[in-house]
């Protein structure tokens, strides 16, 4: 265990005193969580002009895995919209489709984007690759469907916070190995990338309660891998795994210094990079895991949320 941490900002670090932290996550502690209300959408959609449309999409063994398609309801027809492809957090284990939904409902609101939400199944009573499968099978259809939902095929931004984050590298890599659907951008906010969870941020946020702890972590890992062996770990399941990162669109990543995935995402940008790809990575000063999501109030999250959009809207080609 390291006790030497960056410090927390300190408009976050006084937010954060009134949360109720954990070190370990378990079978019951999980159990608990997910038993609380889920996330409210209606009212983050009461005050917008949304078209919601619920449809279901049969998994790979036929499971039908539900999609929620958000569209500005006074969009212009006679341009196709750009699409994010939203992947929820939860660490794998838990969350839904609307989890962290405000963050690409700001995208819908500023682009007119066309938002497309996954409901994938859950770890761990889903392992291996069928998170990651489960997220392909519902882009794979958002593709094919492009016209009837007035989106444009060239701009399909695949974004994911957390264990999304994760998914979302994974599908992206996925979609090029597969030779599509094409991606134009990929969105990593925080991203769960590495089951090894040997990074020293790893080890620095381990042994003291979290909002995301590497023991945490170990839980979330454990749950999806089940029975296979570190030899048998696919990288659509750890995209840090991946030997190839070459051919990707391009990527967004941020993370904070405080937090527990802050040197795998930096690694995994470093490694774009030296694939000849294009990534922008920042890594914000005191931030913690998911700051930005739990506190879009604080000023560095509005900031981190305000540096994403823009960089989005240099991807599809809005004035920012």
């Amino acid at each position: 265990m390291i006790t030497a941490r960056p410090a927390l900002d300190p408009e976050l670090r006084g937010l954060l005193a009134d949360m109720p932290l954990m070190s370990r996550l378990d079978a019951d502690v999980l159990a608990h969580l997910r038993a609380l209300p889920s996330t409210p959408v209606d009212s983050l959609l009461e005050h917008r002009q949304v078209v919601r449309r619920e449809v279901t999409v049969p998994a790979k063994d036929g499971v039908p895995i539900p999609l929620s398609v958000l569209s500005p309801a006074n969009a212009d027809r006679s341009t196709a919209a750009p699409c994010v492809y939203w992947i929820h957090g939860g660490g794998m284990v838990m969350g839904d489709r609307f989890s962290q939904i405000d963050i690409p409902l700001e995208w819908l609101d500023r682009f007119g984007a066309v938002v497309v939400s996954v409901g994938y199944r859950l770890a761990p009573e889903a392992t291996g690759t069928v998170l990651v499968d489960d997220c392909l099978q519902g882009l794979l259809w958002v593709a094919e469907h492009a016209a009837e939902l007035g989106i444009d095929p060239a701009r399909i931004v695949v974004a994911g916070a957390s264990a999304g984050g994760g998914l979302a590298a994974g599908v992206t890599l996925l979609a090029r190995d597969l030779n599509g659907p094409e991606i134009a951008a990929q969105v990593l906010i925080c991203p769960m990338l590495d089951h090894r969870n040997s990074t020293t941020s790893s080890r620095q946020y381990a042994g003291t309660p979290g909002v995301w702890t590497s023991e945490m972590n170990a839980f979330g890992w454990a749950s999806v891998l089940g029975d296979l062996t570190d030899a048998e770990v696919s990288a659509y399941i750890s995209p840090a795994l991946a030997e190839d990162l070459s051919g990707l669109p391009d990527t967004y990543i941020d993370t904070g210094s405080a937090e527990v995935f802050r040197d795998e995402d930096t690694d995994y940008a470093t490694r774009i990079w030296a694939a000849g790809g294009q990534a922008e990575l920042h890594v914000w000063a005191g931030g913690f895991h998911g700051f930005d999501a739990l506190y879009p109030q604080a000023r560095i999250s509005a900031t981190a949320r305000r540096t994403r959009s823009d960089w989005l809207a240099r991807i599809l080609g809005h004035a920012a």
